[in-house]
């Protein structure tokens, strides 16, 4: 997978960029977590520790420097987004949207569709509609997303 055109790199993580990933998860969700009573830094910082595999994991690097990551696994019949984080200060320049246009162009090349749970009321529950995923179940704090690899683009038809 190439972030290159869009301006971007993926770099592997290593198991000792763990400490860094937990904090852009822990900042970037931290606003979200609050909003519903859920915010605990050793929860949030547990719960990455429980299913990042660092071999899946790719740095999000913009202009030289680290803005965040995502871990991308192949899962029976699909693929599985399980972590895409931007650190507070990039989001909203698109940069989430072109990782994005690249996961999904992983999954219309394997022909396997994409996976993703958001946290309930959360903003990223508007940005994975836009980028054409459809709600396929709901729990008390997260719901899960799926995007069929043949799925439009709703990204663009909705510039």
């Amino acid at each position: 997978m190439s972030g290159e055109s869009s301006g971007l790199r993926y770099e592997p993580a290593c198991a000792a960029d763990f400490e860094a990933l937990a904090t852009i998860r822990i900042a970037a969700m931290r606003e979200s977590l609050e909003r519903i009573g859920r915010f605990d830094a050793v929860r949030a910082r547990d719960r990455l520790a429980a299913s990042w595999v660092p071999a899946l994991t790719r740095h999000i690097v913009s202009d030289g420097e680290r803005v965040g990551f995502f871990m991308l696994r192949r899962a029976d019949h699909a693929l599985v987004l399980q972590h895409l984080y931007l650190v507070p200060a990039v989001q909203g320049r698109g940069i989430g949207s072109a990782v994005m246009k690249s996961l999904i162009g992983e999954s219309v090349r394997s022909g396997l569709p994409l996976r993703v749970t958001a946290l309930r009321d959360s903003p990223a529950n508007a940005f994975y509609l836009r980028h054409g995923f459809v709600r396929c179940h709901s729990e008390e704090f997260d719901v899960d997303y799926v995007r069929a690899p043949d799925a439009c683009d709703q990204a663009s038809s909705s510039r």
